[in-house]
Parts: C-alpha cells; structure tokens; sequence
C-alpha cells in the first residue's frame, strides 16, 4: 500500500472536501486508511443509492452523535444529496464531509448545490514520485504504464490499461449519458492521444476521427470535466515576440495515453522518452500544486516564431525538459527568448544529463533530482 502526499487533515479543520479524481486513482484506498474511524457512504452499492435517492433526508436521520467525519463516495451519481449535505453542514460547524468522485461533469455543469463554499475542491491524482520511492525511481516504468495504483505493479499491466479505457467509455460516459453516440466518442478519444503533449487541433482530429469540429471540442470538454484530461493555457505576456493562443492537451496517466495511442515500450535515448518525460513532469507539477494548495498558476510558451518553453510558472520560473544525456546550447534557445522578454528568478532545463550544472544562469538539472527538489519544496517556493 502507498503512502500518499496529499493531507487532509489540516483542511479538514477548516472545511468539508470534494476529493475529485479519475477512476482508480486510490481515493477511496486513500480514504479508507486515513480515516479508518470515518463513516462511508458508497453510492456505487446499489441498495444505498436506492435509499437516498428516494429519501435523501435518511442521510440526516441516520446520523449518530459520534458521527464527526462522513465520507460518501461517487456523490457525482446523486447530487440532490448535496442539498441535504449542506443543511447537515449548517447545524453542526463541526461536521465534516469527504465527497469524492470521478467525474465533475454534473456537479459544476448541471444545477448542482457546491455548497457555497462550504468545501474544498482538491484534485486526486495517479501515483507520484516521492510515493514510489522519489527522484528516479520508476520513471521509466510510468512512461510505459503510467501511475495507477492498481496498474503500475501488474504482471499483466498493458492488458489491464486497455480493460481501463474500456471501463471509462463503459461506466463513465455510457452509463452517464453523456455523448448520443458512443462509437464516435470512441474515435474521439483514440485520435486525440497523438496530441497528447501537443497543441490541441480540433479540425485535424475531427477529419481523422469523421466528427465535426463543434463535436470534438464537446468531447474534449468531457474529457476534462470526466478528468481524465487536462489542459495547459499558453503564456501570452511577452510583446516583442507574439505568443501563439493555441491550448496544450494532456492525458491524466502516461500509460493511459501510450495504450490509446497503442505505442510500443519506451526505451530511454528516445524521442519517445522525451515525450514522456515531459508528461511526466507536467502531471508531477499538476500534483503538487494540488497536494499542497499552492497559488500556481502553470502555462507553456511558443512564440509565433517558434520559440518554446514547456512550463512557466507564476510568471517567475520557467521549465524546459529535454531527456537528452547531453543538453546543447541550441536547446536553451526557449528559455533564452523568454527571459529577454521576462525577468525570470529561474531558468531550469530538466534533463537526461548525470550531474547538475549551470549554463548562462540556466540550471540543468538531471530529472530525478528535479523531482526530489519539487517534492522538497526547493522548486516552488
């Protein structure tokens, strides 16, 4: 079993969560040995559904004086709940409640009550590097089959991540209603993994996948409001070089998006790798600022004239990743145009090289060093 990063605790104090994430992230895995005296409601059992969706007032009536923490799960399946949620909420300050779920789609796009900011939102994510032993320990292991607890240590892990994808076409978006048709979704879903890392072409996919342009930029909302992707915004403060406008679409598990795309192994000295990597250390920066509710705000940057830089954060701390063992002078090009236009505290190059060094006040940092220094605070500040 793996230790988490994320605490609750702390928040817990203040306010009741929504723990969000997609399907077999661990949250309930999480929970369960977190709060072991919490009492649990699960929605996916069907008798309890039954129950509180023809009564949701049982919620209340059932409670017991030592109830202090309550944790429901997939509370995306009956959000009417929520209405009694906050009345329980506003007679005892000292309640709490955990909400997980897998799909936001009908708790911020339908009428549903969030609780008028009587909870936390906090996004749960695959395994991360300080929970799989840090620095890089399995890097190469999460670029092939991604971080999903139940995946990343399977005999059979390849198998079990395309039965994955089948499970969130089957119980996510079928059984939720949320496309007409499922086969085109479908094709959707595969064409978009080669964009994955990529500025996101809604035209092209769609002529690949036979589904108009409006169509697709619907599914890729599912997509995210389903949370199984993410999308990067591009950075757009620089004048003497114009900025592209265009997003950055990123799978929410490595191995999620190479078993769409239905890619071989990534070996490391490749192109492939480098993709990954970059993936890879996206979906570590995501995490972190989720896990320890920092004020990030996390963008790319690409020039109109083609000058890129994979990450820029709080407008402070730009990011280029290069797997290669041996960072070239032409590879600082990015950060170079982007400091002229922006003062920058930090210039870093997140590589394949063995050992630290410094180049033109450019740290080029070796990728598991990279991911102990995020993790130990000495990244973001």
């Amino acid at each position: 079993m793996y230790n988490r990063k994320l605490q609750l605790t702390d928040i817990l104090d203040r306010k009741s969560v929504f723990l969000l994430g997609p399907r077999q992230t661990g949250k309930s895995t999480y929970l369960r040995q977190r709060f072991p005296e919490a009492r649990y409601v699960d929605l996916l059992e069907a008798d309890t559904f039954r129950e509180l969706s023809s009564f949701p007032e049982t919620l209340r009536q059932s409670l017991l004086p030592s109830d202090k923490l309550i944790v429901i799960d997939e509370i995306q399946k009956l959000p009417s709940l929520l209405d009694e949620i906050q009345l329980l909420i506003d007679r005892n300050k000292d309640l709490r409640f955990i909400l997980t779920g897998s799909s936001a789609r009908k708790l911020k796009r339908g009428a549903a009550n969030l609780l008028g900011g009587r909870a936390h939102f906090i996004n749960f994510h695959p395994l991360v590097s300080p929970e799989l032993g840090g620095g890089e320990s399995r890097v190469l292991d999460r670029c092939n089959v991604g971080a999903l607890p139940g995946i990343i240590d399977s005999p059979d892990a390849k198998r079990d991540l395309n039965n994955y994808v089948g499970i969130y076409l089957r119980e996510e978006i079928q059984a939720e209603a949320l496309t007409r048709s499922i086969e085109s979704f479908a094709r959707v879903l595969n064409f978009s993994s080669h964009l994955n890392t990529e500025q996101i072409n809604y035209t092209k996919v769609g002529n690949d996948a036979g589904v108009p342009p409006r169509t697709v930029r619907d599914y890729f909302q599912i997509f995210q409001d389903t949370l199984i992707a993410h999308i990067l915004a591009p950075y757009q403060k620089t004048t003497k070089r114009k900025a592209v406008a265009t997003e950055k679409f990123y799978f929410f598990d490595t191995g999620v998006a190479r078993s769409l795309a239905r890619a071989g192994d990534i070996q490391q000295a490749t192109p492939a790798f480098g993709k990954a990597l970059e993936h890879l250390i996206y979906l570590e920066l995501l995490a972190y600022r989720d896990y320890t509710q920092k004020d990030v705000a996390l963008y790319y940057w690409r020039s109109q004239s083609q000058f890129e830089v994979d990450f820029v954060i709080n407008d402070s701390i730009a990011i280029e990743v290069k797997a290669s063992a041996r960072v070239a002078n032409q590879d600082l090009k990015g950060l170079k145009a982007l400091a002229e236009e922006h003062t920058l505290e930090r210039k870093i190059v997140v590589s394949g090289e063995s050992a630290r060094r410094t180049v033109d006040g450019i740290e080029i940092i070796p990728y598991g060093e990279f991911l102990t220094d995020l993790w130990a605070h000495r990244i973001i500040l």
